[in-house]
Parts: structure tokens; sequence; C-alpha cells
């Protein structure tokens, strides 16, 4: 491949009106045997222009699960090079970009982020292995995500610096005074492209880059005061024109969002078919909410190719385009999409099994970090007598959260001993982030009883959140808990084997509230959509709730563990706002369980649950957990579980009589 490289960064920040100019162009001629999709009239240019997408890759270089220490065929980048590699050769006229969310969200990021150094004196040393990576597979662009800023801007930066490639964020603005904006508004990458008669063309595409407006939210620690996130269509449509002006032949958009509704309202978290529809967007690249798109209902947005490409390097997104020249220039004429996979799940074992093997290059680039980081994990920090695990930890009080919500008490406690609210009652809410879920059957915590590796501690709590503590009324925990338990559809008191779970609703929205107790009346419709949306619903779910055997007055002043996400808005649960935040720390919630197990504390079987549904004698409900579940029964002696079939999926299916 022959490449010219020409680059003109725009002087100075966003204008007042925050139109930006065009910042960056990028000129490469590629060449190669094209395929013939179709007879063409000589007089009539048509260019074929392949578009292979990226997203959510979190840190997944290697097909490696550091919290298991085992072998893990359905994700990493170093495997999905493979596909990368064939997609190539298939079709050289080919532009790669990635979506965001590629720092941050194995143990192997977190690892990095805490002990490598980046800079310095002012010169990279080190590149981080996922840039590293991603510049060996010549990324053309990549946009942020809003997980890029979970370890601060700081590491941020330097991890950008050693990009060979451009990083387009077109509605995060940063102030004046705040640092120097980690990204370009938009961007235009210019191509010599040879048409299936071998005439060569130049085609000017734009790239545009969005993140979730909830970013600053979600990120508050580190982005409050500093920058802001606009409004994804509003940011486009001023954009959008800019780039045509410049000559864009064509339009792409990396937009880290979910597909969302075509009617959206301001600050829509997905808002990708929306973005779609708009005029002179022509590609959609989605992510963020971590699914496969096209799928078998829909191979369009807004009749325009898009792709969404799964999760931690599970697809390849591949858009075909044929693209006609005519009086108004270039237009796509043909267009095809399709996400592939790494991996495949044998139908009778319900093992995965890896579809291409990996990149020799990528996982050398990753063996020092790799080689270091599994030496540190195997670091002994307490004892468990009890297995840890998250089987079932969507039906009833379990170990492994209790021992969560304990070492959060025990640390906020600690923090507020000598405050004015030290004699508040303090009581602690966790969610288990690893309870199967889009992350298929294999996505759980499984500790068995004996010594606590610090693994561990990253498999009990995987993301990088901090300690806070609100202050809330009895209330407020009622609504925070009615917010959770939306999770749950709702049950008919004659019901035989309805499902109980809204697969929608992530399990890390399921927040447990450890000191209290209470029922849910599965009979009673949810107050919540699972995305956090008020319901018209007035009924409750939560009833007999009480607070060391008392019931629980409304007015009663609580203090609540919690973290850094929830408490900056994550969700939206009730009582966070910054005037009900008492404490936040700087120490993070999977730091404060590694100390409190060093310091000697254990885990135990939990003596009577917290919390369980209020029964509806004969009838049941289905759900599903890993077939190792199954293994586990005795521990949740007190529900009455069926253990039934195992799916297609991997999944075993379990009946629960309420």
């Amino acid at each position: 491949m022959k490449v010219l490289l020409k680059s003109a960064f725009a002087a100075g920040p966003p204008t007042p009106d925050k139109a930006p100019k065009v910042g960056y162009a990028v000129t490469r001629e590629i060449s190669g045997t094209l395929p013939s999709l179709r007879t063409i009239q000589a007089t009539e240019p048509v260019l074929d222009l392949r578009i292979l997408a990226t997203s959510d890759l979190h840190a997944h270089l290697l097909a490696w699960d550091y919290h298991a220490n085992q072998a893990s065929p359905q994700v990493g980048l170093a495997r999905t090079a493979s596909l990368i590699h064939a997609a190539r050769a298939e079709q050289p006229q080919c532009l790669l970009f990635d979506n965001g969310d590629f720092l941050h969200g194995t143990a192997l990021g977190d690892y990095l982020a805490e002990t490598t150094p980046t800079i310095r004196s002012g010169r990279p040393l080190h590149a981080h292995p996922m840039i590293a990576a991603m510049n060996a597979l010549r990324y053309d662009a990549a946009t942020l995500g809003n997980h890029e800023f979970g370890h601060g801007l700081g590491f941020l930066r330097r991890s950008l610096a050693a990009t060979r490639f451009p990083i387009v964020c077109s509605n995060l603005y940063f102030k004046p005074t705040r640092g120097a904006a980690l990204s370009l508004p938009s961007l235009l990458l210019v191509r010599d492209l040879r048409d299936r008669a071998g005439k060569l063309h130049r085609l000017k595409i734009g790239v545009l880059g969005f993140l979730p407006p909830q970013t600053v939210v979600w990120e508050k620690r580190y982005l409050k005061s500093r920058a802001s996130v606009d409004d994804i269509l509003a940011s486009a449509r001023g954009l959008v024109p800019l780039l045509r002006a410049s000559g864009a032949d064509l339009v792409v958009a990396l937009s880290h969002s979910g597909i969302g509704d075509p009617q959206i309202g301001p600050g829509a978290e997905n808002a990708s078919t929306a973005l779609a529809a708009l005029d002179g967007i022509d590609v959609v690249i989605a992510g963020h909410t971590h699914l496969l798109f096209p799928t078998a209902d829909q191979t369009a947005l807004a009749g325009k190719p898009a792709v969404m490409p799964g999760f931690y390097g599970s697809h390849l997104g591949v858009i075909d385009l044929a693209l006609h020249k005519g009086p108004k220039g270039w237009r796509i004429e043909t267009q095809r999409a399709e996400t592939r996979p790494i991996s495949s799940r044998n139908p009778q074992s319900g093992r995965v099994e890896p579809l291409v093997p990996d990149d020799p290059a990528l996982v050398a680039l990753a063996a020092p970090a790799h080689a270091a980081l599994l030496t540190r994990a195997e670091a002994q920090i307490g004892e468990t007598p009890v297995p840890l695990h998250s089987y079932f930890a969507l039906l009833t009080d379990t170990p492994a959260l209790r021992l969560v919500a304990q070492a959060q008490a025990h640390r906020l406690a600690q923090a507020l001993a000598d405050g004015p609210y030290r004699d508040l009652p303090l009581v602690s809410a966790v969610a288990p982030f690893k309870a199967g879920g889009r992350g298929g059957p294999e996505n759980y915590t499984n500790i068995p009883a004996g010594p606590l590796r610090a693994r561990h501690a990253g498999d009990l709590y995987i993301h990088p959140n901090s300690l806070t503590g609100l202050r809330l009324s009895g209330a407020d925990l009622a609504q925070w808990l009615e917010r959770s338990v939306s999770l749950y559809r709702q049950i008919a008191p004659d019901a035989q084997d309805a499902a109980l779970i809204d697969d929608r609703f992530p399990s890390f929205n399921f927040d447990v509230i450890h000191g209290l107790r209470y029922r849910i009346d599965l009979a009673q419709p949810p107050q919540f959509d699972p995305f956090g949306a008020r319901l018209p619903s007035a009924a409750r779910r939560i009833v007999d709730l009480t607070w060391q055997g008392q019931p629980l007055h409304p007015d009663q002043q609580f203090v609540l563990a919690t973290n850094s996400y929830r408490s900056a808005g994550g969700a939206g649960f009730a009582g966070t706002e910054p005037a009900q935040v008492i404490y936040e720390g700087a120490e993070g919630n999977r730091e404060v369980l590694a100390t409190y197990l060093r310091a000697g504390h254990q885990p135990s079987a939990t003596p009577a649950p917290a919390w369980d549904f209020l029964p509806m004698p004969g009838a049941s409900v289905l759900f599903e957990s890993a077939p190792q579940a199954a293994q586990h029964l005795a521990e949740v002696a007190h529900l009455r579980i069926d253990p039934l079939d195992q799916r297609p999926s991997g999944f075993r299916r379990f009946r629960l009589h309420l």
C-alpha cells in the first residue's frame, strides 16, 4: 500500500457556536485486485470500499480471563486481528475504525493504569499495549467511549500520545484553561482508490465520533468543571454540513451509542438510529450497549448501512459499499453489512470454540504486561471458608455480595467515625457485576472455598469505581430499591413457568441494600423501565421494609455506602443529588475490598437472606444461569429450584417455585 500522509490541525479551541473546522486530513492510495460484483459500463465508475469496525474492546487484548486465570476463546483483539487480516485480503480497499471503550475494562487495563509509567520527560516511554496493537493493525481512526475516562485524564492523555491514528470525538468540549483537547471534532480521510476498471479516484471520507452525553455524569470525578459532552444529534447537525463543504464524499459516524429509537429527545444516551436518519450521514458504526447489529429482523438503520460489532473483540463489523459516481458525486449504490465472530458455541457440549487463531505479533506485544499481571494476580490476600459465586445473585442474598457490602460499610464507618454522621445508621448497596446476560454463561463469579487471590478482588468488583457515601432518607432507600427490582417482569398469581428476568436490564443496576430487610412483590408492575425511565405505575414492589426489625420510617436518616458511578447519578437512582453526597473517597471499591480481606476478615454463609420474594403459592418462574449453578443448589436450599435443560446459548434453565 502506498501511503501519502498529510495533516493540518485546526488552530485554537472550538468557536463559540461549537462549529469547529475540519481538523485533520489523511491521504492514502490503496491498490490491489478488486472483486467485480456486477457488469458496468466503461463510462460508469464504481468504487468498492469495505469498512471494518471494532467496538467496546475494553482492553481485551488477549483471549484470556484474568479473574479465572484461564483462556477465554470468545474475547481478544489478538484474535479479532485474524478476521481483520482475512477481510483485507478479500478486499484491499478497506478502512478500519474503532468505536470507543478500548482502554478500560479488564484486569490488564487496570494493571497498566496503576503500575506502568507511559511518559517520562515528555517522551513516550512505552505505548499502552492496546495502543501498540491498534497501531500495528493500522487503524484509520477511532473515537472515545465513556469508559476511556475511567482511569483519569492524565492516563488517557499519556496513552493517546502514542497513537499513530487520529482520535475524533465530535461532541466532547474541554473548557478553556482546563487542558488541551483529547481529540479532533471531525476528520477528513482522503483515499486514492481504484474503480472496477482500474482507474484511480480520490475519495474524501468525513468521520465524526460521538459519546453519550451522560459521560460527564458517569465520570464526574474527572470531567466535572473540565469538559462538556453535548447532545449527539445537535452536534452532528452542526458538523455534517462543514464536512460536506470541505469536500466529503462520504460521512461515517462512529457512534459510541446504542441503537435507540428513531424519535429521541435531547441528551439521549442511545441515539444511533436517529443519527443515521440525519441527512448527510452515510454510514453508522454503533456500540456502547454490547449488542450485535445487523440482526435477523433489521439490516440497516434508517436505510443506512450500519454495524454494532459486539464487545471484547467478539466480532468484527464488516460493511461493503459499492459507490457510483453520478452528477452529484459519489453515492452508495449497494450496501451489505455483517458481523463476523471469532468463536462459536458447540450446541452439544455448550463450550465456546475458537474460529480463528491469535495474531502472534499482537500476542508478543502484550506478553510482558501479561506475564507481570499473572504473577501479581496470584498474590494471596485472604481466605474464604465458603464458595463465592454469583449464580443465584438475582434470586437471593449471597455471600459474595454480602462480603463486598461489608467491606464498603466497614471502610465508610472508619471514614465517618470523627464526623457529624457517625451516629447515623449505615447500610451498604452492592450489585452483581457478573450475572450472565450479554456476557453469556461464562459471565459469573465462581471462586471456590480456600485462598483468595488478588485477582479474586477484581472478580468480585470489576470496575475501578471509588467508595462514596450518601445521606438518604428511608423514602429514598425504598425508591432506590424500587429502581433496582425493575429487573423482574410482572408475574401473574397463577403463572406457570413465566420468564422472571427482563433481559434488557443489566445486572450491574440490580442493587441490594445490606443492612435492610425486605420482600419483593412480583405481582405488582415495576415503577421503572430497564433504562431507568419512570413508568406510570405507582404500585410498590418493595414490601415489609425494615431496619433492625422495625418498619422503616420514610423520614428516618441513613448513610448509604455505594460507589462513585452510582452517586454521580449512574442509572438514575434516587437521592444522588450533590447535596446528599457526604463522602467521596480516593480509594477504589476494589482496593477497599482487598484491604478488608488482608486485615483478616472472611466471608461467611448468609445466615438468613436479607431479602426474598413475597410468596405466590402455585406460581412458578423460569430463569437461566450457568450450567455449574446446579452444583450449588444446596447453598440456596431455602429456595425451591428445579434444574431443567441446557439451552443452545450455553445457559441452563431453572424453575423457581414462588
